[in-house]
């Protein structure tokens, strides 16, 4: 159901990107694409509005990946058989994956991130990561190489 996800392919129609907030604050170690447990109304609000993803994590309770944090806009049409717009939503993975990262996040003291939301043949899917926190001094030194490059880029540029 869930397959790890290769580093820069990404299969599906991308709904939402967390990628400023996830990539500036963690090293991603580990990515896995996972199912989401949606309601009816809540698949429709997703592809209708853009949730945000910023506040968004995921944790383990009873052997259980749930996410927290994203918040989905009543969908109007929808009236009274609409959820609760921030409730706790179910991560589907296979067991062994879900042993897996609960393993890597207790040994390795690793966090579980929300990298995206994709549409996967008319299904939604949440690409989660595996990460390590970073340092002020980490934020500062990718920010750093991140100008070294462009500026190497912009040189190659003009003197061609």
């Amino acid at each position: 159901m869930a397959n790890k996800q290769s580093k820069d392919k990404l299969d599906g129609y991308l709904l939402v990107d967390n990628r400023r907030h996830a990539r500036h604050h963690y090293d991603i170690v580990d990515r896995y694409i996972a199912g989401l447990e949606l309601k009816g109304p809540e698949v429709k609000s997703i592809r209708a509005d853009r949730p945000s993803l910023k506040e968004t994590y995921c944790f383990f309770k009873n052997n259980e990946l749930l996410l927290s944090g994203l918040y989905l806009k009543p969908y109007a049409p929808a009236a009274h058989y609409n959820a609760e717009p921030k409730r706790l939503r179910k991560l589907l993975l296979t067991r062994r994956e879900l042993r897996k990262l609960q393993k890597q996040k207790k040994e390795k003291s690793l966090t579980i991130i929300v990298l995206y939301l994709i549409q996967k043949r008319g299904w939604i899917k949440v690409g989660i990561a595996l990460a390590r926190g970073k340092k002020q001094f980490d934020k500062r030194h990718a920010i750093k190489e991140r100008d070294i490059k462009r500026r190497t880029q912009r040189e190659g540029h003009h003197l061609s």
